[in-house]
């Protein structure tokens, strides 16, 4: 079992920055791939990025790409995901989940959700 608290989350102009974070229960963090997804109202919740278990693999989805960068710290049961050059289709819930498939981008690749952090973005 792994609980997830997500945090950073605010409101930014287009074109601005946000840090998210995702603190993971003391434990086997290390052990599980991350992710974050997001959910604007009215739509499904959708993949944003994955980190592999050391955080020397990466994979985003195309709208975020050069824009958006996700690490862990395993040292610290952290991961991170910067965004900038924000923009309002990026207004949404974002989630950070931990899971055993690798770079997996299903939401059945994991099996551990945090609350969600929202993120609205003005232009």
């Amino acid at each position: 079992q792994v609980q997830l608290v997500e945090s950073g989350g605010g409101l930014v102009q287009a074109g601005g920055s946000l840090r998210l974070s995702c603190a993971a229960s003391a434990g086997t963090f290390s052990g599980y791939t991350m992710a974050w997804f997001r959910q604007a109202p009215g739509k499904e919740r959708e993949f944003v990025a994955t980190i592999n278990r050391s955080g020397s693999r990466t994979y985003y989805t195309d709208s975020v790409k050069g824009r958006f960068t996700i690490s862990r710290d395993n040292a610290k049961n952290t991961v991170y995901l910067q965004m900038n050059s924000l923009k309002p289709e990026d207004t949404a819930v974002y989630y950070c989940a931990a899971g055993g498939t690798y770079l997996g981008v299903g939401r059945s690749d994991y099996g551990y959700w945090g609350q969600g952090t929202q993120v609205t973005v003005s232009s």
